[in-house]
């Protein structure tokens, strides 16, 4: 018998969420994402960039791939261990919610600290603030899903992926048709989280779980409080989860670094282009999101879903590195949203299904979160060094669609579950 069989247990209840609900998780997700991912996207390399420094553009790459990597590592780190607080948090203000306002009071803070950051070091100690505040309050929110569904886990999963998709749009949207300067951006998506935040925290349900935090806060061994990285399914989850979204983010993150310096495009025109091409982006990952989740839903073909949204995400990096050029670019970020959409609210689903430990959801999702987060924080650190190595562009999305690939047939260990109901 399998140590997830042992430990898997059965949900016999059918637990589901209004449309009250799916509205305040939507916007609370959307929030955190747009704050996440712009400054990723495109304020970090603007306030990072070096056009005329001595060592050519290719330092500020470079320093843009450190400090996201930094704040990546921090945000590994704060992930779990707030999930595992918050899974031992007892109290009338809740079991999620002191950790979803926490989290989003200090990454607000920090993108207000970092708009009056200047250089690699101030910048990147700001973002460090930023990814752990986002990191503690998504452990908090994705535990939600196995605390209050059952049967719509697809759903609220779609609902994470296709916001992360839309915050981009939102946040490079309003700063380049507005005009906006780094500042200024920073201080608009400050306001935003603490909108989204705030009203997720003190709004969403957060009914007490007594006998599960009690269970939570049982003492256990080092090797009970490791079992879920040594159960098999679990494990593998997590290992091609990191894989993809490195593949992932090798084709997404330096984006604007391509656009200048790969096609050379000046820097209104870039900034213009970027915006079109995570236009189209966004409208395949939320459509290829919420079709995959509601077909998962209803299959539960979890596993063969996750790894041909995989492998679609992969063949779209490959044609770039092979035909590079605007029109091919933006065909391959119809194909990456279709891949990346379906990839992550299916494989989310899949997460919430193999939990080794139900008393434990938001650590263990934690873990889930995290391994998805440093693999979009390790990309562009990965990408900025294949960048150097060869001059150029090409070796990044070669890399890129390859381990997306390789990642998506690594879900295929997992072995087969039929729901959440399967013990």
């Amino acid at each position: 018998m399998s140590a997830s069989s042992r430990t898997r247990q059965v949900d016999t209840v059918s637990r589901r969420a209004g449309g009250r609900w799916f509205v305040l998780f939507t916007l609370a997700w959307l929030a955190i994402w747009t704050a996440q991912l712009t400054p990723l996207q495109l304020l970090i390399p603007l306030q990072l960039n070096t056009p005329d420094d001595a060592d050519g553009w290719i330092s500020g790459v470079v320093s843009s791939g450190l400090v996201l990597a930094v704040g990546g590592l921090a945000g590994v780190i704060a992930g779990p261990l707030a999930g595992g607080m918050s899974d031992r948090s007892r109290g009338a203000f809740g079991r999620r919610r002191p950790w979803v306002l926490g989290g989003t009071v200090l990454a607000a803070a920090s993108l207000v600290a970092i708009a009056g950051a200047s250089g690699p070091w101030g910048v990147g100690a700001a973002w460090v603030g930023v990814s752990v505040g986002v990191a503690v309050a998504s452990a908090a929110l994705t535990a939600l899903i196995a605390d209050q569904l059952s049967d719509q886990r697809g759903a609220a999963s779609a609902v994470v992926a296709s916001s992360q998709a839309v915050g981009i749009v939102v946040g490079v949207g309003v700063i380049v048709l507005l005009s906006l300067g780094v500042v200024t951006g920073y201080l608009v998506l400050a306001g935003f989280l603490l909108v989204g935040g705030m009203a997720a925290a003190f709004l969403l349900p957060d009914p007490p779980a007594p006998r599960a935090s009690a269970a939570a806060r049982t003492r256990r061994s080092l090797g009970e409080r490791l079992a879920a990285f040594s159960d098999r399914d679990f494990a593998w989850l997590l290992g091609g989860r990191l894989v993809v979204n490195i593949g992932s983010a090798l084709g997404t993150g330096l984006l604007l670094f391509f656009l200048l310096y790969g096609l050379h495009r000046d820097a209104a025109g870039a900034e213009d282009d970027l915006l079109l091409l995570i236009v189209v982006y966004t409208v395949f990952v939320v459509a290829a999101s919420i079709f995959a989740g509601a077909i998962s839903d209803r299959s539960g073909h979890h596993v063969a879903l996750t790894v041909a949204a995989a492998i679609v995400q992969g063949v779209a990096a490959l044609l770039i590195a092979a035909l590079p050029g605007f029109e091919t670019t933006l065909a391959a970020a119809a194909l990456l949203g279709i891949g990346y959409g379906a990839y992550m609210s299916v494989g989310l689903a899949l997460a919430s299904d193999l939990l080794p430990f139900p008393d434990d959801s938001a650590r263990d999702l934690g873990i889930v979160n995290v391994s998805a987060a440093l693999g979009q924080l390790l990309g562009p650190v990965l990408g900025a060094g294949l960048v150097a190595l060869v001059g150029g562009f090409w070796l990044l999305f070669v890399v890129g669609g390859a381990l997306s690939i390789v990642g998506g047939l690594m879900t295929l260990a997992i072995g087969k579950r039929r729901g959440p109901s399967t013990p």
